[in-house]
């Protein structure tokens, strides 16, 4: 049976893989670095399960990771509401996990919700997510993703074709940044021009570009990394023009990315990272700046191609031709001030 036939509900064949990735380890990099890592997921689909133990073992392995930000994926739903609320069960859930948190481990500061901001009753429901999120809310995510052939894809998107330019979506998203609240996006490459479009028209919402805008290397993309590199440089320069969006670094190894690293005998080590894929993480540095940058670990999306020490030691090499202001921005300092997370004593 396929992957995307035993876990049709969001993430097919997300596992944890600790034997594979086993195989490689590294020494941690710079293992004093204060670290916010601002895109993370919590679930139990099926038999692929990752919630607070797996992540905090991920968090505490070496890295000093000290705050995280939770990311909606659709788990924890309450199934007794009314549909358009289901989605507040997943905060309230979110929200009690990280009440309980030693203050050893890595404090989950945010919570990223789910809500369909075409909605009449945007307001309710976010008042909702407030409520539930006992002070961690930051901001919501509907993404965009969608795609002609999801056939194709590991990690289907769900959106409606031409959700960006639905003139309801546009009012709900400029509703965010009248309440303080941050839009998280994930769209693939070939969506970035509709993406330029809503950032244009919505200037005072803060919009998160997660995972590079996700730049395709499977089913017709197959082949291509090279005219995309070249056209996704041109759409990246163009959106930082938009001073309104911030971008997260990472979210890259997913297998829709086409890396095919989760088929490999062993996982990458942080030189075959940094060797594949940096100079896609230094065009983001050069054109949005450490102040709009910030490294995200996607975990456990890309904990299907490698592990979280070895990721983290990529970002850091990555890093490290920046100075070290730079580095405290992209590794912290950004996440902090996009999503307004108190600072640790």
């Amino acid at each position: 049976m396929s992957d995307a036939r035993r876990y049709p509900n969001w993430t097919p064949g997300i596992e944890l893989r600790d034997d594979w990735l086993a195989s490689v380890r590294e020494d941690i990099i710079d293992p004093d670095r204060e670290i916010v890592d601002p895109h993370h997921h919590l679930w139990r689909h099926g038999h692929a399960i990752y919630e607070l133990e797996a992540l905090h073992a991920d968090t505490g392995a070496g890295h000093n990771v000290v705050q995280t930000v939770y990311v909606q994926c659709r788990s924890y739903y309450d199934a007794h509401a009314e549909p358009a609320f289901r989605p507040v069960g997943e905060t309230a859930h979110v929200a009690a996990l990280a009440a309980s948190i030693p203050a050893e481990r890595a404090q989950i500061a945010g919570i990223i919700a789910h809500a369909d901001l075409r909605r009449p009753d945007l307001q309710d429901i976010l008042d909702a997510h407030v409520d539930a999120g006992q002070g961690r809310l930051v901001g919501i995510r509907h993404s965009g993703a969608c795609d002609s052939e999801p056939e194709k894809l590991m990690i289907p998107g769900r959106a409606d074709a031409g959700l960006y330019a639905d003139p309801d979506f546009r009012r709900g998203l400029a509703q965010l940044g009248e309440r303080g609240l941050t839009y998280d996006t994930w769209h693939y490459h070939h969506q970035a021009d509709a993406f330029l479009s809503l950032a244009r028209a919505v200037p005072g919402t803060t919009l998160v570009l997660d995972h590079f805008g996700t730049p395709l290397g499977v089913g017709r993309f197959a082949g291509r990394r090279d005219a995309i590199f070249e056209q996704w440089q041109k759409d990246m320069a163009a959106l930082a023009d938009c001073p309104n969006v911030v971008a997260k670094l990472g979210g890259f190894s997913m297998p829709d990315n086409g890396w095919n690293f989760q088929a490999r005998a062993r996982p990458p080590s942080s030189d075959e990272l940094v060797d594949a894929q940096g100079a896609w993480y230094q065009h983001m540095i050069a054109c949005f700046g450490a102040d709009r940058c910030m490294f995200e670990s996607n975990f456990p999306v890309d904990r299907v191609s490698v592990g979280y020490g070895v990721l983290w030691n990529a970002f850091k090499k990555i890093a490290a031709i920046h100075d070290n202001d730079a580095q405290a921005r992209m590794f912290a300092g950004t996440a902090r001030d996009v999503y307004g997370l108190p600072s640790l004593p």
